[in-house]
Parts: structure tokens; sequence; C-alpha cells
């Protein structure tokens, strides 16, 4: 019997309300809109290269709005803080280099989810 292969990785985001925060990914973050349900949309997936994620209504999960974190792993990360920069993101923590050997900057969407972006540094 072979092995099974796990091939994708998406997260889900409790967020207040799905349409202001595709606006915020798409602007803010540069994701593209990969699927909507509904007019205004009731749930959303969107994506930026292999980093998926669902956008779903605090209506389906109260408790767990602003409580998610995903860490998203980078070759570039200089470069992307310049970008989130130009598109007026809010930044939570500029690029900084930390003592376990990654230089990470976070973001915090509008309802709290965290996203932490890292690139691998050789330590000091």
């Amino acid at each position: 019997m072979t092995a099974p292969v796990l091939t994708a990785f998406s997260a889900v985001f409790t967020v207040s309300d799905v349409s202001p925060s595709l606006r915020f990914y798409v602007e803010k973050l540069g994701f593209k809109i990969h699927f909507q349900m509904g007019d205004p949309p009731s749930y959303a997936i969107i994506e930026r290269a292999v980093v998926s994620l669902h956008l779903m209504p605090k209506s389906r999960d109260p408790s767990g709005l602003g409580t998610s974190s995903i860490y998203v792993f980078v070759a570039g990360i200089d470069a992307l803080h310049d970008e989130l920069t130009s598109r007026d993101c809010p930044i939570e923590v500029a690029p900084e280099d930390f003592s376990y050997g990654m230089r990470e900057v976070s973001v915090r969407d509008p309802d709290g989810n965290r996203l932490t972006f890292g690139e691998e540094i050789k330590p000091a």
C-alpha cells in the first residue's frame, strides 16, 4: 500500500464581515480571489502563491474571531515588507532578526488574525 501524500494546506480565518476582509487581503496583502460564495460574499477563498486562506464569517464561529495565526516562509522578506508598506498595509512588527535564525515581519488583519512572514537567516 502506498503511503498517503499531503498535497496542500489552507487555513480558515474567522472574520467580522467577508467583503471588507476580501478588500484588505487583496488591496493590502496582494492576495487574489479564488472563490467567493454569494453577493455580498458570505465565504471566500483567497490565494497568493502557495498560501490559501478561507475567510469565514463570525456567524459560523463567533469564538474564532481574530484568533487565527499562520506562519508563511518567504524568500525576500525585505522586498515583501517594501511591497506591503507601498500598499499602506498596517505592519504589526517591522522586519526583525531573531536569535532562532529567522527574519520576520507580521501583520494583523482588521479582525486581529495574524500573518507572520519569515525568512531563514544565518544566526550571528
